[in-house]
């Protein structure tokens, strides 16, 4: 992936061309860019066999931990080494192709609000992005589509820093699970589009680019887990459920009242997303809707996200992804 960024000429950060051979190999890495370092899984992937190292002493002590780790969860143990951004931002652009030449950007999702590397809450668009960065950033995507004959929904991911400058994380070659925020704020259904482009269609605003971005919308991950409890997942029965509804909400969940929640799967219950004309109102839609959103039965974050939408800094965009244990903070 790296390769193919590089030759349509997206900004990579300086690592390993590839995996490394061994831990002297990534030693040598290390020294050569300067910590903190990304030790990450070339298989990996939901933040699995991956560690943030600091120096040295700990890429001695967590290489073959994390190759451990990498090798159980995806029968690869396979590293490599990359520059870690001081509190990287999380932001990623829609792309979509189609078999006609159309190749174009649908704006940018901000999915710096994680924790243990997962997404929690993302919205669109980013309130770090000028006008002029989207533009940047949506090229550059669009360029890397291109380089493959890209067809289909995609998502380009990028790392940030707080002064602007991004480089090449990752592209997802599949429909995104925040996809509904750039639906909220583009108006297009983009499961629609992938139909159409899968019965060799173009797509359906091909002749109306570029497609323009009217209000601000957020997603929140309901996760089947105790915050209270350090985000332990949670099973048992949903015995009672009752979502939000109102204008400028959206729900997209997959339970119901008698649901059995195991723990073989992903905690997700579903996601909760809303439109609103500027970032203040979309927060206060939210806010709402958290409120009315009743689980019964099993615990779960919506609260601590309603603590999230009310927290001084969220409220300021000072965003970053470095866990809060990282920084010496305790949640």
């Amino acid at each position: 992936a790296r390769e193919t960024a590089q030759r349509a000429g997206v900004p990579l950060g300086p690592g390993s061309d590839g995996g490394v051979a061994n831990l002297e190999e990534a030693l040598a890495v290390a020294d050569r860019i300067g910590y903190p370092i990304m030790l990450k899984a070339t298989a990996g992937g939901g933040g699995k066999g991956m560690r943030r190292l600091a120096n040295a002493a700990e890429l001695r002590t967590q290489f073959q931990q994390t190759a451990d780790e990498a090798l159980n969860a995806f029968n690869n143990g396979e590293l490599f080494v990359e520059k870690f951004i001081e509190k990287p931002r999380h932001i990623e652009i829609q792309v979509f192709g189609d078999a006609h030449g159309n190749t174009v950007s649908l704006g940018e999702r901000e999915c710096t609000i994680q924790r243990r590397h997962q997404k929690v809450i993302e919205e669109a668009p980013s309130p770090l992005v000028t006008p002029e960065l989207r533009q940047k950033m949506g090229d550059i995507a669009v360029s890397l589509a291109r380089e493959v004959d890209y067809r289909g929904a995609g998502t380009v991911e990028f790392v940030a820093d707080q002064q602007g400058n991004f480089y090449f994380l990752e592209m997802n070659t599949r429909l995104q699970v925040e996809h509904p925020v750039t639906e909220l704020v583009t108006g297009l259904d983009l499961v629609h589009e992938q139909l159409r482009v899968a019965a060799g269609l173009p797509l359906s605003f091909a002749d109306r680019l570029p497609v323009p971005i009217h209000g601000w919308a957020i997603e929140c991950r309901i996760y089947a887990e105790d915050p209270i409890n350090n985000f332990l997942p949670s099973q048992g029965r949903v015995v009672s459920l009752s979502l939000p509804t109102g204008p400028g909400v959206r729900n997209d969940f997959g339970i119901y009242a008698g649901y059995d929640v195991p723990v073989y799967y992903d905690p997700m219950l579903g996601k909760l997303a809303v439109w609103g004309e500027d970032r203040t109102r979309a927060i206060q839609r939210m806010k709402r809707a958290l409120s009315d959103l009743v689980i019964e039965g099993i615990r779960s974050n919506h609260a601590f996200h309603g603590w999230v939408m009310d927290h001084p800094e969220y409220r300021a965009c000072l965003l970053y992804t470095s866990d809060a244990a990282d920084e010496g903070v305790e949640v």
